[in-house]
């Protein structure tokens, strides 16, 4: 007597399941339904965008300001060291005009060691605008400094406290 009445519950359980199931979908499927009402159109947010004003980079490193490249440099900070040792990331002291990669004693991933050049102010603000975007396959996971003026601040810093 016990197994049937567990066994009618299972059953009229699994028939109420069914049944919601059943009405859900005919309520949210949307290809059981008519044509929409109406349509809104949606102007193209491509076509209707302002173009971006080109900044000169030289420009924004003239007149940058070294006591926001501080604080923006706290970011940077969590994995790089401007005292001469490496931390996650590779020492930051004398950076600008730096040959790429070349920090004795620091394993560079590959998209690094395959780039060629030094750190010029304008390769480093690319760089640190997008990093795996500028250097794919880099391990370096910081997501970026989308604003020019706070990558133009924080090259600035690491020059003026660089020996």
């Amino acid at each position: 007597m016990t197994i049937t009445k567990v066994a009618g519950a299972v059953c009229g359980a699994l028939l109420i399941f069914l049944l919601g199931k059943w009405a859900a979908e005919g309520l949210y499927h949307a290809e059981t339904h008519a044509e929409a009402a109406y349509v809104i159109e949606v102007a193209d947010s491509a076509a209707e965008a302002e173009p971006v004003e080109e900044v000169n980079f030289d420009e924004l490193l003239a007149s940058a300001d070294i006591e926001s490249g501080a604080g923006v440099f706290r970011k940077c900070s969590a994995c790089h060291k401007l005292d001469g040792s490496n931390g996650t990331g590779p020492h930051l002291d004398g950076a600008v005009n730096r040959d790429i990669a070349s920090v004795e004693g620091f394993n560079y991933s590959s998209a690094l060691n395959d780039l060629e050049g030094a750190w010029t102010p304008e390769e480093i603000s690319g760089f640190i605008e997008n990093p795996r975007g500028y250097a794919p396959g880099t391990t370096m996971g910081f997501a970026g400094l989308p604003k020019p003026q706070d990558r133009a601040d924080v090259i600035a810093y690491i020059q003026s406290v660089s020996n």
